[in-house]
């Protein structure tokens, strides 16, 4: 016997036939309005932190990952409405080799579609090393307390901004989804270090000539989203993950978050708006910390020495 197969139509044109349901909202979108609610959504977090201003040149960090590929599209595309604004590429390759090349290759060819100035930068130039070189050399000193995720975040850190600056940008974009600041949030629990998350904010507020201000337009978007944007505007963007991934707690945490995710739709959601009114409280009470300059680099800072620095001094006695 038949069985009548019913087309879902999509929630937002009354037209389209649905192929997403966005859980957390009841939606169920057609492929032109899911883009369209992306789109909107990036337009509308801008707007609500005061992300950017009309004349900024603002630097896309682009690993050439899904989130940042998107990301990139998604920015050039709203920079065209801006006559006065201009955007950028930058990327920092870490030396993971058979992985990084792959990425810096495919951000270069999305760079060269879009006709957006691309600059590259190396941990190998900026600290001497490689991420592969470290791990390597961490290993055989028996320092294991820190996994490689830990040096690449705050090596990579310093290094986006260094290329930012040299591509006289004045606004840093990466493309931090609603899981990774959820992840975030968490891990400094975790850690022990809630302070931490006054600092974590979309848009950061910090003023130092050497900073680049960094915002974070993905930062109310399921990271699923933006992998399912990359798919339908057949976005090319490296499908292969980092192989040191899998050692980080943030890991763990991540399929934590997922399998709660999928019992109670919308809890990430829940996790970043208590977050939000945490960073305000912690504000309230002066949690903020002032920045000055690293006593060996002379980049921005809150203690006498970066943590990039004092990395690095570990890495070379090893």
């Amino acid at each position: 016997m038949a069985v009548s197969m019913e087309r879902v139509t999509c929630s937002i044109c009354k037209r389209g036939e649905a192929f997403f349901f966005r859980r957390y909202s009841g939606e169920r979108l057609c492929k032109r309005c899911f883009v369209k609610s992306i789109e909107g959504k990036v337009r509308a977090t801008i707007a609500k932190y005061d992300m950017l201003k009309f004349n900024d040149r603002v630097a896309v960090a682009v690993s050439g990952g899904k989130d940042s590929v998107s990301l990139l599209h998604i920015l050039a595309k709203i920079e065209e409405d801006y006559p006065k604004s201009s955007l950028v590429a930058v990327s920092v390759d870490e030396g993971i080799r058979g992985y990084r090349d792959e990425a810096l290759k495919i951000a270069e060819e999305n760079c060269k579609k879009l006709g957006v100035e691309h600059y590259i930068t190396s941990f190998k130039e900026l600290y001497g090393f490689t991420l592969d070189e470290i791990v390597a050399a961490l290993k055989g000193k028996g320092e294991n307390h820190l996994t490689p995720c830990a040096y690449c975040g705050v090596l990579r850190r310093k290094a986006l901004n260094t290329v930012a600056r040299e591509a006289k940008a004045n606004k840093l974009a990466t493309a931090h989804t609603l899981d990774d600041e959820v992840q975030t949030v968490l891990l400094n629990m975790l850690h022990g270090d809630v302070m931490r998350i006054a600092r974590e904010k979309p848009f950061t507020d910090e003023t130092h000539p050497k900073l680049i201000r960094r915002i974070k337009p993905f930062c109310e978007i399921p990271e699923k989203e933006t992998a399912l944007f990359a798919y339908v505007k057949k976005v090319k963007f490296q499908t292969v993950p980092c192989p040191y991934a899998s050692e980080a707690l943030r890991n763990d945490i991540r399929f934590f978050l997922n399998r709660m995710e999928e019992k109670h739709p919308g809890i990430k959601f829940t996790i970043f708006n208590s977050a939000e009114k945490i960073k305000l409280a912690l504000e309230k009470i002066g949690a903020k910390e002032n920045l000055k300059e690293c006593s060996l680099c002379g980049e921005p800072t809150t203690q006498e020495l970066c943590k990039a620095c004092g990395m690095l001094q570990k890495i070379e006695t090893a």
